[in-house]
């Protein structure tokens, strides 16, 4: 029961949380600013909750966890953010839900998974879901291709990051919540380093307003990876991941709510995060 209120908190939060970027941006904040701001408040939260499963661990247990961090959630935060500011949060989160089924196929490719049949019909939903958000007929007025593509981008990369933790947990398992926080310890390595030697010169006059907006956010991402992490650490991956998809669902759910119509949240966009849900849904079954 542990797992699934943890499953579903995850879903949850990762909705919200693409929604409060959007908010954070609508009030001035620069994403690629923000970046180290979110990444270090949700790495923070995770030390603090996984401090007493350190006792005992060496650094080459969580080392894995620290490298794939530098791409994702490193590198990938600052074109997450860029996909919320082009594609609004709503389409942003129904196209990197799609990020299951890329999963699947690397794991496939590269890991030599046996196929399911399953994952057939779950191919279908989700490209049911994008033929859906391709055709939708209103969009926000902030729209943007070119957050489509980026959001695309973060699909891509959160299913190379899937298969990386796979395959470097076969000969170490440390505590989900000591890896969380080594994962976003390794990303805010990255997200700082870019900062620091593409945006220095902004940073003296920002720091203070960019804390000040981009605080609240790095809280719920890390509240959301927490929940995640404790999710999967008391849970079978076939019940974790389906109910973590439902993410796509409360970013429109959210969009809707929070945002009002400058989302132009319609009946073709709840379609495909319900089928891009579906297809997510039935890969973790399958798995």
């Amino acid at each position: 029961m542990a797992a699934v209120a943890f499953a579903l908190g995850a879903g949850l939060l990762f909705g919200l949380f693409a929604v409060v970027v959007r908010m954070a941006l609508q009030r001035g904040g620069d994403p690629q600013l923000g970046a180290p701001v979110i990444i270090g408040t949700g790495f923070l939260t995770a030390l603090a909750i996984s401090a007493p499963s350190l006792a005992g661990l060496e650094i080459r247990d969580l080392l894995p966890f620290y490298l794939v961090g530098l791409f994702v959630p490193g590198a990938s935060q600052i074109i997450f953010l860029m996909a919320v500011r082009d594609a609004g949060p709503a389409r942003a989160s129904v196209i990197i839900g799609i990020a299951p089924i890329l999963s699947v196929g690397i794991a496939l490719v590269f890991l030599d998974e046996q196929f399911d049949p399953l994952l057939a019909l779950a191919t279908l939903l989700v490209v049911a879901g994008g033929a859906a958000l391709v055709f939708e007929r209103s969009r926000p007025a902030h729209f943007r291709l070119l957050g489509a593509v980026f959001a695309l981008t973060c699909a891509v990369m959160f299913s190379v990051r899937d298969n990386l933790v796979r395959w470097a947990t076969q000969d170490v398992d440390p505590p989900a919540v000591a890896a969380a926080a080594a994962s976003l310890l390794g990303a805010f390595t990255t997200v700082a380093l870019y900062v620091l030697i593409v945006r220095r010169h902004q940073l003296a006059g920002s720091v203070r307003s960019t804390l000040r907006t981009f605080l609240p956010v790095g809280l719920v991402l890390g509240g959301a990876y927490i929940c995640l992490v404790l999710g999967f650490d008391r849970g079978r991956v076939s019940v974790v991941a389906p109910l973590n998809a439902t993410q796509s669902l409360w970013g429109v759910l959210f969009s809707a709510v929070l945002l009002g119509r400058s989302e132009a949240v319609g009946s073709r966009l709840v379609l495909a995060a319900a089928l891009v849900v579906g297809g997510s849904a039935i890969v973790g079954i399958a798995r």
